[in-house]
């Protein structure tokens, strides 16, 4: 289990780096006049994420969760290619990725890397990991909390980021 709680450690560390990233992309958004949308589901969309981690650790290590092989090793073959995949629409979106929905106006959608081919990439990647992740030590409570509490706000969330866009584009 110790390895188990290094590769939750690690990912909570990308997620310091994603907040990071998006508070400098934040600034430089507003600064250019981006407006904020969404406002009112972000601090559930940070405990979500929060709480998915805290439970990876929780389950495994309360509930004795064991580690099956065949399911720990292709659990975190998904861990890892979700990751691939969020880093991807990072470097894709560059100054315009961001954990929150700012919209700039006048800048032209994205339409290149992983969103050719998916509306919202970085959504898929979440789903995956939040799926994957505990499911890499057998926490399968947590992994299908996750998934369901997930699937409510991306209800809310990509509505929201669809419309901000979608302003956005009609104001260009």
């Amino acid at each position: 289990m110790i390895w188990y709680t290094a590769l939750v450690l690690a990912v909570a560390a990308e997620r310091i780096a994603e907040l990071v990233i998006a508070l400098r992309n934040a600034r430089w958004s507003l600064a250019r006049g981006g407006t904020e949308a969404g406002r009112g589901h972000y601090p559930a969309m940070v405990a979500l994420h929060a709480a998915l981690l805290v439970a990876c650790l929780a389950e495994t290590w309360l509930a004795g969760r064991p580690f099956h092989a065949l399911l720990g090793w292709s659990m975190l073959a998904v861990v890892a290619a979700a990751q691939v995949l969020r880093w991807w629409c990072v470097r894709t979106l560059g100054r315009c990725w961001n954990t929150r929905v700012i919209v700039v106006p006048g800048l032209p959608p994205v339409t290149g890397g992983p969103y050719r081919r998916l509306r919202h990439p970085n959504y898929a990647a979440v789903a995956a990991e939040g799926a994957a992740l505990p499911l890499v030590h057998g926490a399968w409570v947590t992994a299908v909390l996750f998934t369901v509490s997930n699937a409510a706000l991306m209800a809310v969330r990509i509505p929201c980021e669809d419309g901000a866009l979608a302003g956005a584009d009609a104001r260009v």
